[in-house]
């Protein structure tokens, strides 16, 4: 275990938990040791209410476990650095481990807090490798609430989990001794399982509030094979970057990957690393993903605010913004600052540009520059403008692109040629890149071999990203999305039967039994929603708009009681809403835009009141993209509906959904069971 950061303080070393004893010596101990033991780790003052908390867990806990002296193991402020959180108790005892949340001085058992201690639970089960096989109990104690019958039961979807278990105050012994005849298994070795590694896969909201917090990238996400690894490749940066400061030179890096392999983090990584605002290792997140610079700067500013609190300060939320905006940008903001003044440098020398395929190319920029900016004779692409803003420091710069391939999804976006083509005309540039840029997808082959005719191209393996992270029970998902996309159906399905078991992905006609699955498979706050392409307009009859607008922080922050929010399945997001954020279970609904027939996939567009071939290639790999990125937005599994169609509606014909959902049936998927 790596640093972890105590919610609103400094960092400091401690191990998994805070506190750490076996049965039989907790008991022996007074609860003044324990306190003291507890406060002594913290590295900090503690508050009253805190102490408070701890006496009263202390005392239950003590009373509950009287005459289990030999049976297990306790821990105190077990810590979630993926969530940024601590479980107040975990316990192993006997052959059970117990997720145990305190609710001290509350008289009732609240769906939130349920909630809350599941989250705890499935962290454990899904990224603590000596948790992955063990029966576990979520256990929430409300300590003022009345005794009521206590109901054990188990989980659907794994038979050695509990249900969460909400009790009072004083039925934690009878609670315990009820799940241990509910749930089997071989007694465990407390030592072996605190052993256990902690490889998580944090959703990027999670892992930009860990990392903007003080968490390293090493202790909120699993590590991968070989040179794959996001340390590595982030430590490969931080060279160039370091090479770059001290010889006063200025370097361009690509750093690609798979869709969901952690891009985004590394770039999150690597600006939290050099924001330092008071030397010249300034650094800012750049992004043309408006919904996802949202939701980014909104979370981390409500973190801020928490955090600060939790240390006795008050921030305001617009104060918390405004620090927030600082470290993560619309690109388009950026570059609009630099137009006001095109003889000053930006104050960041290094500059993160997430997703930068999406850049736009002259065309599309000349045109923006003319009707938005009144620039008539502007004559750049966005990539080269953004590199020219950069070369205006005097000494050093650095830009470090993050690249996806096949992930265009919009007119006007060049892609990472464009990059390749700008730096045509910025020969001091030093070019770092990974050698899977020359692949098919990027569309960059001929300009990175003229560029390497013109100076010297340094390759690094550690650039490339292989293994996908979103989905971390399926880390193959990406390359069966290309190959159904590409109608490789024999290797699609043997590909999908290797991870089945792991990650389901289902198919269905009806949206109302798509929206059931979903709602049985999530537990805790996994969150689930639906989402169409930005082209399938004729889900109306579904009650699904596209048309309307969607607020990505309501969607994607908001909770179950918000009826704005991805949760209650009713406001849908596109590809555009949400391209670089994620869900853990996803419904995609698939419309007549893209339908599959006798010669493959067939590319269409809704006018007035009647579908239109697409024609033009370009837009055709669009909409391609378009089901790319819905089809690689969920972590744990995923319902697909194509629709019945209509017999009475020309433009929902039967014949328009049937070929694609025979097709999905080809390459491996099963109906909803």
């Amino acid at each position: 275990m790596q640093d972890v950061v105590r919610e609103g303080t400094t960092r400091y070393p401690v191990r998994r938990s805070l506190y750490a004893d076996s049965i039989g010596d907790f008991l022996t101990r007074s609860g003044d040791e324990v306190l003291g033991a507890l406060v002594g780790a913290t590295g900090f003052e503690v508050g009253v209410e805190q102490r408070g908390a701890w006496v009263v867990q202390i005392q239950l806990l003590r009373d509950a476990l009287a005459g289990l002296d030999n049976r297990g193991r306790i821990y105190f402020e077990y810590a979630i650095p993926r969530l940024g959180k601590w479980v107040d108790v975990v316990l192993v005892l006997d052959h059970v481990v117990f997720v145990i949340e305190f609710k001290v001085g509350e008289a009732r058992v609240k769906r939130t807090d349920i909630d809350q201690v599941w989250d705890y639970a499935l962290d454990l089960r899904n990224f603590h490798e000596t948790s992955h096989d063990v029966p576990i109990c979520p256990l929430l104690v409300a300590t003022e609430a009345a005794p009521s019958v206590i109901g054990v039961c188990g989980c659907a979807q794994d038979q050695l989990m509990t249900l969460p278990v909400g009790i009072g105050g004083g039925q934690i012994g009878e609670a315990l001794q009820q799940v241990l005849g509910f749930l089997q298994g071989a007694s465990l070795d407390p030592a072996a399982w605190e052993r256990g590694r902690y490889q998580p896969t944090p959703t990027i909201i999670e892992a930009a509030r860990a990392l903007y917090a003080g968490h390293s990238v090493e202790a909120i996400s699993r590590s991968g094979a070989g040179n794959e690894t996001l340390s590595q490749t982030s430590r490969v940066i931080d060279q160039i970057i370091e090479q770059a400061r001290t010889l006063g030179r200025k370097a361009i890096c690509f750093v690609t990957g798979v869709p969901g392999a952690g891009k985004t983090l590394v770039g999150l990584n690597v600006a939290t690393r050099h924001r330092d605002q008071k030397s010249a290792l300034h650094s800012v997140f750049l992004s043309g993903n408006g919904p996802l610079v949202k939701v980014l700067q909104e979370a981390l500013a409500l973190d801020h605010i928490e955090r600060e609190k939790a240390k006795g300060l008050k921030v305001g939320k617009g104060e918390a913004r405004r620090l927030v905006s600082s470290f993560i940008q619309n690109v388009h903001h950026f570059r609009d600052e630099c137009l006001r003044d095109s003889s000053q440098p930006p104050i960041d020398h290094v500059t993160l540009f997430d997703e930068a395929q999406r850049a736009w190319d002259v065309a599309q920029t000349s045109f923006f520059m003319r009707r938005k900016r009144n620039l008539p004779d502007f004559d750049q692409s966005e990539p080269e403008f953004l590199i020219s803003c950069l070369d205006r420091h005097p000494d050093w710069a650095v830009v470090v692109c993050l690249v996806g391939g096949g992930q265009e999804i919009n007119t006007g976006e060049g892609g990472v040629g464009e990059w390749i083509q700008a730096l045509q005309r910025f020969p001091d540039w030093e070019v770092h890149l990974a050698p899977q840029l020359h692949g098919s997808e990027f569309r960059a082959i001929e300009a990175i071999a003229d560029l390497r005719r013109s100076r010297t191209v340094v390759d690094h393996t550690e650039l490339h990203l292989a293994t996908s992270m979103r989905s971390f029970r399926a880390d193959r998902l990406s390359e069966f999305v290309r190959l159904v996309l590409e109608r490789e159906v024999d290797a699609a399905a043997e590909l999908y039967r290797g991870f089945a078991d792991r990650f389901p992905i289902v198919l269905t006609r009806s949206l109302d039994q798509a929206k059931d699955w979903l709602r049985s498979h999530a537990r805790g706050h996994e969150r689930y929603g639906i989402v169409v392409s930005s082209q399938a307009q004729r889900l109306k009859p579904h009650a699904i708009d596209v048309r309307a607008t969607v607020d990505p922080v309501h969607w994607f922050l908001h909770g179950k009681d918000d009826v704005r929010s991805c949760y209650h399945l009713e406001d849908v997001g596109t590809e555009f809403l949400v391209q670089g954020l994620e869900l853990d279970w996803s419904c995609v609904v698939w419309d007549g835009d893209l339908r599959h027939g006798e010669t493959g996939w067939q590319h269409h567009e809704f006018h007035g009141s009647r579908w239109q071939r697409i024609r033009k290639l370009q837009r055709q790999r669009y909409l391609e993209n378009a089901y790319r990125v819905l089809l690689t937005r969920a972590r744990q599994g995923m319902v697909i509906v194509v629709p019945e169609g209509s017999a009475n509606d020309s433009t929902r014909g039967g014949e328009m959904y049937d070929g694609t959902f025979r097709f999905l049936r080809e390459v491996g998927l099963a109906g909803v069971s």
